[in-house]
């Protein structure tokens, strides 16, 4: 049996897909290893090439190799690594393609609409699709960060289905309302709307009415 405890030390699954704007998983990801939270990630092959073209981040295939350079990139201590566990986006035997491997639930960002098109589908086709299938089959909780425009049929229709399934569909739509002043303030209030879907304290944006000061994020 997981007990409470138990069960607020288990890892949430982080999935960066194809889509662009790869640097909102990222500092997704950034936030959660600096405040101690545990991460099973998966970055699909698709992601490695817009990561390259996007932010000039050239990432290997191989997990270890990976989690080295995601934690460089990221600026972040060796401490951090014992919270990360980098999967291959290909390992279908990995340990969140297994409904008895317990997590918070996942959240697939930047999530594109080939990947959206197979979780709707429940075809399996990667790592981040078949750890997909498994929250929804074992009822735990899921977030999709489409990011795409503009939307056809097709995909309106493959987010309708999920949303009917209960998967939270948070489109990266950043807001001006707290007053951005450079890229990253629209990318932390992305990230911190995600946040807020799984309960994490945070104050990485300015909200609404609420003067407390944001947390910067370091630009390169």
């Amino acid at each position: 049996m997981v007990t409470l405890n138990q069960q607020s030390d288990l890892p949430i699954v982080i999935g960066i897909s194809g889509a662009s704007g790869t640097v909102y998983g990222l500092r997704l990801l950034q936030f959660l290893l600096e405040n101690k939270h545990r991460v099973e990630l998966v970055i699909s092959e698709s992601a490695l090439k817009v990561a390259q073209n996007e932010i000039n981040l050239k990432l290997s295939f191989e997990p270890e190799i990976q989690k080295e350079q995601v934690l460089s990139y990221l600026r972040l201590s060796k401490e951090s690594s014992i919270f990360l566990n980098v999967n291959q986006s290909d390992d279908i035997a990995a340990g969140i393609s297994s409904g008895s491997y317990k997590t918070k639930g996942m959240i697939v960002i930047p999530a594109s609409m080939g990947t959206i098109g197979s979780i709707a589908s429940g075809i399996s086709r990667n790592l981040i699709t078949r750890a997909s299938d498994v929250c929804l089959k074992e009822k735990r909780k899921l977030v999709i960060v489409p990011r795409e425009m503009p939307l056809s049929s097709i995909h309106l229709e493959n987010m309708l289905k999920l949303s009917n399934l209960g998967v939270v569909i948070a489109p990266a739509c950043p807001a001006f309302y707290h007053g951005p002043e450079q890229l990253f303030d629209l990318v932390d209030f992305v990230v911190g709307k995600v946040l807020d879907l799984f309960d994490f304290e945070h104050n990485v944006f300015k909200r609404w009415k609420n003067e407390n000061n944001r947390i910067p994020l370091v630009s390169k």
